[in-house]
């Protein structure tokens, strides 16, 4: 289990029914135990598994239901129909849940057992047709759900179960995830912006503005002693010239400044209980440079971010961080900053003005103080400068489209990136899938954001199963997408969004 899901756990709950007697019952019951002892110590399910009995009525069903939704440790229910289930007594209970369900359609056996079956292992053993009643019956009802076929030793079976819970914590982390921003939106900006009350109600998290009067009411209690500290953190953590130690230079003063500021923001987040932030670089206070420094350590730390009031995308970097607690290849606040044009080896560069998150660095980051000319502090400013690791990943965004949210998920390829010696920044080099003319295509054409939230560990499947969860739209550009067929997609739900919202 992951250390930093131990307060999560997910039920087991089987269905059954009285009719084969109470041996039958029992029989269902130690089947099950055995189940989900094994599901936990196959070592791959990040969230303990909890056994909550055998439900076999509709009484038994909604008491559990009820108590899932109550409980603050369970974060999400997973269903296995042993015997046939009658539907029918699932329907207020599936009608109460608010936490997300996976439909595990599996068996206790993994063989048929050809010489000895007889009727009474056929009576015990109807997984066959009691979860397709299940299924029915969450169909018929509308209910979201995750769906996973496959014996419970099969490892790629519990793959997907794994898959499902990592999001189902990163939800659960969502629905009281205070997202702070430092400013507002910048310079009429559309596609960061959007319904905060509606991404309340649909997905969790609370957006609050924060003035930055307020929060150099931080910067005033930070001390010097906190500073030198911190800073003598950097030169033990990063690599730098040595010049940059030399205290009555501009370089040590500008990292002494991003140091405060670091200190300052996160005194601000952890009083306010804030799981991600923005910043406005229009707006700063008393810093006397972007808290680009800051941004980049506080997101590796775990805090979402967004750059120029992008709230969405911040809320995104928290819930991706959070669903790959344990992983090791990493993910960051991105943007799309530059285009190069080579034919079928056509790349974006990925970068920011410095706001990139160091745990996708292939390399041990750089402690540099550089001008940066852009904003209002046209300074000298510290950030860590890296290149990002190489090799598969995903980037996603989430666009407000007025009747719905659209979560727009893209593969793309990381490649290695050729030296920038007048760009000192963080940055990414990557194709996007299937090629560069289709997949930028099909992002612009979705009203995809210049902003991404990037991890190298995540895959479709994260966000597929994020989308389930919280009811909104999701397309997918892969290796697979044409054009032609990405247009109809689209086409497609606007028309069911539309109708959906008329029926509703």
């Amino acid at each position: 289990m992951i250390e930093a899901y131990k307060n999560f756990e997910v039920w087991f709950v089987t269905g059954a029914q009285l009719l084969y007697g109470g041996d039958a019952v029992v029989a269902v019951d130690g089947h099950s135990n055995e189940m989900v002892a094994g599901m936990n110590a196959s070592g791959a399910l990040p969230v303990k598994v909890v056994y909550k009995g055998t439900a076999n009525s509709s009484k038994e069903v909604l008491d559990i239901m009820k108590a899932a939704n109550a409980d603050p440790k369970c974060i999400g229910v997973i269903t296995w129909m042993h015997t046939f289930s009658p539907a029918k007594m699932w329907i207020h209970g599936l009608q109460e849940l608010h936490k997300p369900l996976l439909h595990f359609h599996t068996q206790f056996n993994k063989e048929i057992p050809w010489n000895e079956i007889d009727m009474d292992f056929m009576n015990l053993n109807q997984s066959a047709h009691g979860d397709r009643e299940f299924g029915h019956i969450t169909a018929r009802l509308r209910r979201p759900r995750k769906i996973v076929v496959g014996h419970w030793q099969d490892p790629q079976a519990l793959g997907h179960i794994a898959v499902w819970q990592r999001v189902a914590a990163a939800w659960a982390d969502a629905q009281d995830m205070l997202v702070i921003r430092f400013g507002d939106q910048m310079n009429n900006v559309a596609v960061t912006d959007g319904d905060k009350v509606e991404a309340e109600m649909r997905l969790g998290y609370h957006v609050d503005y924060c003035p930055v009067s307020e929060l150099m009411t931080y910067f005033d209690k930070i001390t010097d002693a906190e500073v030198d500290a911190l800073v003598a953190e950097y030169f033990q953590l990063y690599d730098h010239v040595a010049e940059l130690e030399d205290k009555q230079s501009e370089g040590y003063l500008k990292v002494w400044n991003a140091a405060k500021a670091e200190l300052t923001i996160r005194a601000c987040l952890v009083a306010k209980g804030a799981k991600a932030f923005t910043t406005n670089f229009d707006d700063l206070g008393h810093f006397d440079q972007i808290p680009g420094l800051a941004s980049q350590r506080l997101m590796a730390e775990g805090y979402g971010f967004g750059g120029e009031g992008d709230w969405k995308t911040a809320a995104m970097v928290r819930t991706v961080w959070f669903m790959t607690q344990g992983m090791e290849k990493g993910c960051s606040f991105l943007e799309d900053y530059t285009l190069n044009f080579d034919g079928e080896q056509s790349t974006i560069l990925q970068a920011h003005m410095l706001e990139i998150s160091p745990l996708i660095a292939a390399q041990k980051p750089r402690l540099e103080v550089h001008f940066l000319g852009i904003g209002v502090r046209k300074t000298p400013t510290a950030r860590l400068v890296f290149t990002s690791k190489t090799g598969q990943g995903v980037a996603a965004t989430v666009v407000d489209m007025g009747n719905r949210f659209r979560l727009i998920v893209n593969d793309v390829e990381c490649t290695e990136p050729k030296p920038l010696p007048k760009l000192p920044v963080a940055s990414a080099l990557w194709k996007p899938m299937p090629n560069f003319e289709v997949g930028a295509g099909a992002w612009i054409l979705a009203g995809g954001t210049h902003h991404s939230c990037f991890s190298y560990d995540v895959t479709a499947e994260y966000w597929e199963d994020y989308a389930e969860i919280a009811g909104i739209e999701m397309v997918h550009i892969n290796k697979e997408t044409t054009m032609s067929d990405f247009k109809k997609e689209l086409r497609m739900n606007e028309v069911y969004y539309l109708l959906n919202k008329a029926l509703c």
